[in-house]
């Protein structure tokens, strides 16, 4: 396994000094400027104190020390197949600030689009479903998560900034982050979905899992969000998730708190079944990071049992989806942070935007219902670049 920090005169200085990197949670902003290390290790095994990670996050935690810092944080993101190389960084300097969230302005238009597509089409998509539901009947796989690309070429470089700003403004809420990439281009989103807080002994994850489009018609919206409620399909893709969070961090708690039934939380876009588990740590010394490597991916993402799911996913889907579906978000020194699920997202670099959304696929789905259902995940990020469906 791969273990490598490198330093900051091996990379874009003036990226990370631009404060590029930032995450939001609720009322708060972290930012951050500069950069002493760049951290590419895989996160495999990373909740293990003794894998490389670990041992490459104690090495620039100690080096940060030793430069003065009190406290450091390692921010970031890790990629949906945690072999691969990580994308995370100690910066020099990092703060929390207040956002107003009844403040934010959308930030203007962006250049002309010429073309976008879908990477896979349609047909192709539908079929990667149909494969899977096949694959259920014939394996001990119950559930993959299959996802989707939308790639936009527009007539200039696109601003960063100007997506940021609108993303904002029409999703105030959620987990906005931004992070720079290694190839120079940038991951920007809003995560609905948490995948672990903790402070202290104390941790919260909030999984999602089943969804029902928003309508504008509240009548008809409420009637969606019913739907969902007493939907037995989207109920039992639901456990897949729950239930397997609570066997990955069980044997780490003296108490966890696993609701019987999800309740439903919204999105401008999206109504989703969600629980909130919470749980008490033996030992307050594991980091957030190490509880976020235990339980990624989780079967939102990937899917039931995950390495076999794993498998089925490189065999009917025919495209990387490198951050995509991967966690991003913060730890510091003393442990304490938070990760979510990198959804609800894309990556920008020069002319080129390209956004990523998933279903997950049980043997009760419809081909035809799990490609609508990525496109109206597609809808949150495609209006923050001010494209309509």
């Amino acid at each position: 396994m791969r273990t490598s920090v490198l330093m900051a005169s091996d990379m874009d200085q003036a990226v990370l000094e631009s404060g590029a990197f930032s995450f939001t949670s609720g009322d708060r902003e972290l930012i951050v400027s500069g950069a002493m290390q760049r951290i590419e290790t895989p996160a495999a095994g990373g909740e293990d104190p003794g894998s490389a990670l670990q041992k490459a996050l104690a090495q620039a935690f100690e080096r940060a020390r030793q430069a003065g810092q009190e406290n450091p944080v390692i921010v970031g993101a890790v990629p949906f197949d945690p072999r691969e190389a990580s994308c995370l960084y100690l910066p020099e300097q990092s703060q929390w600030r207040t956002r107003d969230m009844t403040r934010e302005v959308a930030g203007g238009n962006l250049p002309e689009l010429l073309e976008q597509q879908d990477i896979p089409g349609e047909l192709a998509f539908k079929r990667s479903v149909e494969q899977a539901i096949v694959n259920f009947r014939h394996s001990d796989v119950r559930k993959a998560v299959l996802s989707t690309q939308r790639e936009l070429v527009f007539a200039d470089t696109v601003d960063v900034d100007t997506i940021a700003r609108n993303l904002r403004a029409q999703n105030p809420n959620g987990y906005h982050f931004r992070v720079p990439m290694a190839d120079g281009g940038t991951l920007l989103g809003v995560s609905p979905e948490l995948l672990v807080r903790k402070e202290g002994a104390s941790f919260v994850s909030n999984p999602l899992a089943g969804s029902v489009k928003r309508m504008a018609d509240p009548e008809a919206d409420q009637r969606n969000a019913e739907w969902l409620a007493a939907s037995e399909k989207d109920h039992y893709e639901h456990a897949f998730v729950t239930s397997d969070i609570a066997a990955r961090v069980g044997e780490q708690c003296l108490q966890l708190n696993v609701p019987a039934r999800p309740s439903l939380i919204s999105t401008p876009a999206l109504w989703h079944l969600s629980t909130r588990i919470e749980g008490t740590l033996i030992d307050p010394g594991v980091s957030a990071l190490q509880l976020a490597c235990r339980m990624h991916p989780t079967p939102a993402v990937c899917g039931y049992p995950t390495e076999l799911a794993r498998r089925l996913i490189r065999f009917v889907e025919h495209h990387e989806r490198g951050l995509f579906t991967g966690m991003v978000g913060w730890c510091d020194a003393a442990g304490n942070g938070e990760w979510v699920v990198t959804i609800r997202c894309g990556t920008i670099k020069g002319k080129r935007v390209r956004l990523f959304a998933g279903a997950g696929i049980v043997e009760a789905s419809q081909p035809e219902i799990e490609w609508a259902e990525v496109q109206t995940k597609l809808r949150t990020m495609l209006r923050a670049c001010g494209v309509s469906q």
